[in-house]
Parts: structure tokens; C-alpha cells; sequence
């Protein structure tokens, strides 16, 4: 019994001191559970902490880098502002000093869109008519150029047909082509549009012609593999990779169009930023002459940067 009680006794020991350190390693596990768990807690609001750092460092660096821009543009203005100012002082005002013509200029936007009768409208009512008149020739130039640009682009041999064409016509003067638009249309105002038309197709025609045949010879022999269809391969390659090019046509195409806008109202006498600037001519008040060149400038620049914007946002990103 005693043997039997001391040998229970042993087995209850040893139990016990096998339970012990089965405790001992939960305990340990579980300390090292907690201590990873908190660890990964800490982690945590580290990474935010990081990302929104980040966040401030890019925005900061997009304020800067717009400051930088803005400010140069300021010293850019000034140092043309001096310039102005120099030449008026040059010419003992005959050529009206920056002062004389902004204060013009601000009359003239205070009421933009009188209407007088034909010949006394304001000059946000001349704008649209020009803006419009641009837009119509331009696009009806863009339907045009982008096809032709691909079939060049695309077709050797039609390249060989078109691209000695282009050439040829591409270097005429707008103002000539004025008395064939007058001919066919017998119309100044489409023949105004025709000009725009004429003159914007070349910039988009050679660029997008340039685009189709600079697409790589891979991204071909992955079409001729996969079994592409001819719509497959024009929506999936062949505009995709050539639209940046096509966008920088246009946007090419867009300020020759309202180059030409001017000369084509001058000519054609319909109401239009043009025609305001021939009539204050006329009417002697270079204030409002240079205020429709400001303007024009303007309305140029906000083209630009609009096809920029967008030529930006179709263009590849390394």
C-alpha cells in the first residue's frame, strides 16, 4: 500500500509538474500571440501615418510646382507689360499703353452680348459667331483628316498616293483658298468655314499618318497570332496606340484654325471677332484693336490647353 501510495503519489507529481509546463508554454505562446498582435496594431496606424505623409508631400509638390509656373508667367506678363509700355512711351502714345487699353477692354466685357443691329454687337456675341464658325470647320476637317491620316498611315501605297498631295497643298495660304470657297459655295460665311476646313486638315492628317505607322512590329505580330478581326485590331492596337498622336494633331489643327478665323472674317465681312477688329480699325481705336488681340489670345490659349489636357490624359505613362 505504501509502495502503492508513494507510486500514486509520484504519478501525481509528475502530472503536476507536466501540467505546470504545458501552462508555462501556453502562457509563452500566448505572449507571443499578443506581443505579434499588438505589433501589427502599432503597424497599422505607422502605415497611415506613411501614407498620408506621402499624401502631403505629393500635393505639396503639385502646389509648388504651380507656384513655380504661376510665378514665372507673372515675371513673363511684366516683363511684356514693360515692353508695351516702352513702345507706347516710344511712339508718344500713338500706340496705346497698357493702362488705356485695359480700361477699354474692361468696358467692353462689362456688357458682352448687346445686340444693336448688325453692325453694333458686343464682343462676347462676336466671339460665339467666330468660335462657332471655327468649330464647324474644324470638325468637319477632323472627320475628314483622322480617316485619311490612318489609310496613310496604314497603307504604304496609299501613302505614296496622298502624302505628295498634302505637301503640296498644305503650305497655301488660307486667304487663297477664299475665292474657291466663294465659287462653290457662294456664300462668305461657308466659305469662312471652308478656309478653317481646308487649312486645319494637314496638322491632323500627318500626325495621325505618323501615329498608324510608328505602331511597333510586336504589337502586330500579337494581332496576326490571337486571330485579330480588322475591327478587333482597329479598336484594340491601332487607335489605342496612335491617339496621342491623333489628340496632338488636333490640337495642331485647332490653333491654325483659329489662325485663320481673322483673315477669313476680314475678308468676308461676317460678324465675328475678325470683322471687330477690321472695323476698329476703321474706326481708328487701336484700344479696342489690341483689347480683340488679347481676346484672341486668350480664347487661343484655353484651346490649347484643352486639347492638352486631354492629350495628357491618352498619352502612355512610363
Amino acid at each position: 500500500m505504501v509502495q502503492k501510495d508513494g507510486g500514486g503519489a509520484t504519478t501525481f507529481y509528475k502530472r503536476k509538474i507536466v501540467n505546470t509546463l504545458n501552462l508555462d508554454e501556453m502562457s509563452e505562446t500566448e505572449t507571443l500571440t499578443m506581443t505579434e498582435s499588438e505589433n501589427v496594431e502599432s503597424a497599422i496606424p505607422l502605415k497611415e501615418e506613411t501614407q498620408k505623409e506621402n499624401k502631403m508631400k505629393y500635393y505639396l509638390s503639385i502646389v509648388i510646382d504651380k507656384s513655380k509656373s504661376l510665378f514665372f508667367a507673372c515675371i513673363g506678363l511684366l516683363l511684356f507689360g514693360g515692353f508695351w509700355s516702352f513702345m507706347s512711351s516710344y511712339t508718344e502714345n500713338e500706340l496705346p499703353g497698357p493702362v488705356a487699353t485695359l480700361t477699354v477692354m474692361q468696358e467692353m466685357l462689362s456688357d458682352p452680348f448687346y445686340d444693336y443691329g448688325p453692325n453694333d454687337k458686343g464682343i462676347g456675341l462676336l466671339l460665339v459667331a467666330s468660335v462657332g464658325t471655327v468649330l464647324s470647320g474644324f470638325l468637319i476637317g477632323s472627320v475628314v483628316a483622322i480617316p485619311l491620316g490612318i489609310l496613310m498611315g496604314a497603307s504604304k501605297t496609299f501613302k505614296q498616293i496622298l502624302y505628295p498631295l498634302v505637301q503640296l497643298l498644305k503650305p497655301v495660304s488660307p486667304l487663297a483658298w477664299f475665292p474657291i470657297g466663294l465659287v462653290v459655295f457662294k456664300d462668305t460665311g461657308m466659305a469662312t468655314i471652308f478656309i478653317v476646313f481646308i487649312t486645319s486638315l494637314w496638322s491632323t492628317v500627318i500626325n495621325t499618318s505618323f501615329g498608324i505607322g510608328s505602331i511597333p512590329q510586336d504589337h502586330k505580330n500579337v494581332a496576326k497570332a490571337f486571330g485579330f478581326s480588322k475591327w478587333r485590331y482597329l479598336t484594340k492596337i491601332l487607335i489605342p496606340f496612335s491617339l496621342p498622336h491623333i489628340i496632338t494633331g488636333l490640337r495642331l489643327s485647332i490653333g491654325v484654325a483659329w489662325l485663320v478665323i481673322v483673315a477669313g472674317e476680314m475678308l468676308s465681312g461676317a460678324s465675328g471677332i475678325g470683322f471687330f477688329v477690321w472695323d476698329s480699325w476703321n474706326a481708328l481705336s487701336l484700344e479696342k484693336v489690341i483689347s480683340a488681340i488679347l481676346i484672341i489670345g486668350i480664347v487661343g490659349l484655353l484651346f490649347d490647353k484643352l486639347f492638352t489636357f486631354i492629350e495628357n490624359k491618352v498619352s502612355y505613362k512610363a
